[in-house]
């Protein structure tokens, strides 16, 4: 059994969905703190050869709150300049008349809740690259564990409820987590790295780790499912805070 967990993104790159692939269970953690800046709310789209963020805007309230108690604006004019961003990027990719239909189909859904409107756009994407077949989807918020937890212990639990017999995490995160302490309880501890995964773009040099969006235009979803196995599971037995 094969667990990832990683919050709600926003349009999430390819490598966020090469982790689904890689799950049996991918549980989205939606009950944890809300970080501005981050990208729950945000990602990058090629526009005019360069890099250019894409971000709808989340109503001000406590900083404490976690995901799934914030709200986009509830403002029509915010998705439709996101959606216009993306149709003046990619107007000219290859995959454009295919793809945008369902790209603008997810920002026009109307639940306003920052958790419920990423996990619509991811559900919704996993599903038309054909990965919802195999795997399941869940929300951390839906499952009956102990919120108290933080950090390590938390995801922890969260793998022991599931019957985790291995849990896989972005590389980023080898400085978190401790092999030895995953194999006290019986799970497996992997961190998934990404393959160089160049692909034509409208640009001479290729510009990686931009929103799937980038991908779905320019390979189409046929080619883009075909990428989402270009990775490798490693094991680290670094602890944390050694190189």
């Amino acid at each position: 059994m094969n667990v990832a967990i990683m919050q709600p993104y926003f349009f999430p790159y390819l490598g966020y969905f090469q982790l689904i692939a890689a799950s049996d269970v991918f549980v989205l953690h939606d009950d944890v703190q809300y970080i501005k800046a981050g990208w729950v709310n945000r990602n990058r789209i090629l526009s005019d050869g360069e890099s250019r963020m894409i971000t709808f805007p989340v109503q001000k309230d406590s900083h404490e709150l976690p995901i799934n108690a914030r709200k986009y604006i509830q403002d029509g004019k915010a998705r439709k300049d996101i959606i216009n961003l993306i149709k003046q990027a990619y107007l000219k990719a290859p995959f454009f008349q295919q793809v945008f239909p369902l790209l603008n189909e997810l920002m026009m859904f109307a639940d306003n809740n920052v958790a419920h409107f990423n996990e619509n756009l991811i559900r919704s994407i996993a599903g038309y690259l054909g990965l919802t077949c195999n795997i399941t989807i869940t929300t951390s918020s839906g499952m009956n564990k102990n919120n108290s937890l933080t950090g390590e212990q938390r995801v922890l639990e969260i793998c022991q409820q599931l019957g985790a017999t291995k849990y896989i995490n972005p590389q980023g995160g080898q400085s978190l987590y401790d092999t030895a302490t995953f194999r006290d309880r019986g799970i497996d501890l992997r961190f998934i790295v990404m393959r160089p995964v160049p692909y034509k773009q409208s640009t001479e040099n290729f510009v990686p780790y931009l929103s799937i969006i980038d991908a779905l235009m320019w390979l189409g979803p046929l080619n883009t499912k075909h990428r989402l196995a270009e990775f490798d599971l490693i094991e680290t037995s670094t602890m944390p805070g050694i190189q």
